[in-house]
């Protein structure tokens, strides 16, 4: 299995070899295409992720000692700020999350892609699959 830090430089590798802006923003949207939709039952408010501008539902799920995320949104650009993230900590032990190194998205420049508001609806992503993480390792101690 890939890990955390390998899956974040091939996503970093992916968005480097696209110069124009607006082609990287298509390619996040593009990953958020391959997100397979959440059946309307799990949308329930307590998935719902506290800070973001969209609508972003995220569930976890503990098998064999590894954390599966699902998620879905109801705009295209988080869709595939979600989808990102999940490609890249899902599969993994909650330690590995808790400790993952993701600088990858420095490399990415996201930066310069996304506004403010959406930069922190995608911290607000990444801080909400470590706390569900942490969760799920509690349950298992």
């Amino acid at each position: 299995m890939t890990t955390i830090s390998e899956a974040g430089n091939e996503i970093a590798e992916d968005f480097m070899m696209i110069e124009d802006p607006l082609d990287k923003f298509g390619f996040l949207i593009d990953l958020g295409k391959n997100l397979e939709p959440l059946d309307e039952s799990l949308k329930t408010s307590d998935r719902l992720v506290k800070g973001c501008q969209a609508s972003v539902w995220l569930v976890s799920a503990l098998r064999d000692g590894k954390v599966y995320f699902s998620a879905d949104a109801d705009a295209d650009y988080a869709r595939g700020l979600v989808a990102m993230m999940i490609r890249v900590l899902s599969g993994h032990t909650p330690d590995e999350i808790l400790q993952a190194d993701i600088s990858f998205l420095e490399k990415i420049g996201l930066s310069k892609m996304l506004s403010m508001k959406r930069a922190g609806g995608l911290e607000s992503m990444i801080r909400q699959m470590k706390l569900d993480a942490l969760a799920l390792k509690a349950k298992t101690v």
